[in-house]
């Protein structure tokens, strides 16, 4: 089969490889279509974090397929089932697991990183890990389900988001375009604050969404706070930029009263003066991965035609040439570049 693997830092090449075999525990996938995300990125120049993950590896955690075969000791699915998977294998035994915190596992295990993933035509997943995806959704949009589910997880259960707020989300990138999407569906007025090398792909792609935009390095983000929100500041700030800046940018334009939501890791210690944030009753709070309700709420809001997700997906990559999809996504050039397996 075909597999794109990671040879070594900034190295992926495409080899075929045998077909996974399927113990009597196990479903065989047939990958339909697989996304690239910030983690894969890291993943791919083997930043700090990551120099653990064994090379060669096959990459890739967000997918959409079809069950092939499922083995003899599994029941609930059969052959032709539209299926994702849930990615972020917990242990079940840990104490965040018994205490019903199963996104923050001591003990967990991430496809495509700690074993192969879903950068091939075929993988193998125990059947707990799967869910079935509805009829009407396709499967090309199926792929970015888990993303999806951060972005449920970070503005259903994490945050305080209601109809007619004013929210603002740092850093267009795959989560925050998600995250933006879905507080969008909620009837939130929601703004997205980028950088001058999101301007070339990413903030003209959440235009066309119909969410407005800022470029931070060209707009005077104070300025529009005061603008858009009658100078009273916005209620919900996300902050999905892994930068280490942007919590203190989000306390300087959250509202007293209001709420931070801390969603992407930054990437270095963070200097945040929490005086204004505690003078002012903000409530800074984080999001980290999701739970099998948040993947369920994805589906469901794909399944309403929530979330534009044709507009999102860039499907220009080939399978055959993966390193053009890490840099150009590295380069900010594209959002959410996905691979075809079986289109």
């Amino acid at each position: 089969m075909k597999a794109i693997v990671q040879t070594g830092p900034r190295s992926v090449e495409t080899q075929e490889r045998d077909r996974p075999a399927v113990a009597t525990d196990e479903v065989l996938v047939r990958v339909h279509t697989a996304g690239l995300c910030g983690s894969d990125a890291h993943a791919y120049k083997y930043d700090g974090g990551y120099e653990w993950i064994p090379i060669p590896r096959i990459m890739g955690h967000e997918y959409s397929g079809e069950v092939v075969t499922a083995g003899s000791a599994v029941d609930g699915f059969t052959e032709g089932d539209k299926v994702i998977e849930e990615p972020i294998h917990d242990c079940g035994h840990c104490f965040q697991c018994k205490n019903g915190q199963p996104n923050v596992c001591q003990n967990f295990s991430i496809t495509g990183m700690h074993r192969d993933g879903a950068y091939a035509e075929y993988v193998t997943v125990n059947p707990e890990h799967l869910h079935t995806v509805p009829s009407d959704v396709p499967l090309r949009h199926a792929a970015i389900t888990e993303p999806t589910s951060i972005a449920t997880r970070a503005v259903l259960e994490q945050s305080t988001t209601t109809p007619g707020d004013n929210v603002l989300v740092e850093g267009p990138g795959p989560i925050g375009v998600l995250v933006a999407a879905v507080a969008d569906s909620l009837g939130a007025n929601v703004v997205v604050s980028g950088l001058e090398q999101d301007a070339r792909y990413r903030l003209p792609l959440l235009d066309d969404l119909g969410i407005e935009t800022l470029n931070v390095q060209t707009d005077d983000l104070t300025a529009r706070t005061e603008e858009l929100t009658d100078g009273i500041g916005f209620d919900v700030v996300f902050d999905s930029t892994g930068h280490h800046t942007g919590v203190g940018t989000a306390v300087e334009h959250v509202r007293k009263g209001g709420q931070v939501v801390v969603v992407g890791i930054p990437n270095e210690a963070s200097e945040v003066t929490l005086t204004s944030a505690v003078r002012g009753e903000v409530d800074i709070n984080t999001s980290y991965g999701s739970t099998w309700t948040n993947f369920e709420q994805a589906l469901r809001l794909m399944e309403r035609g929530e979330i534009a997700v044709d507009e999102i997906l860039d499907t220009s990559f080939s399978t055959d040439d993966p390193a053009e999809a890490f840099d150009a996504f590295l380069d900010s050039e594209t959002c959410k570049p996905v691979f075809e397996f079986s289109g």
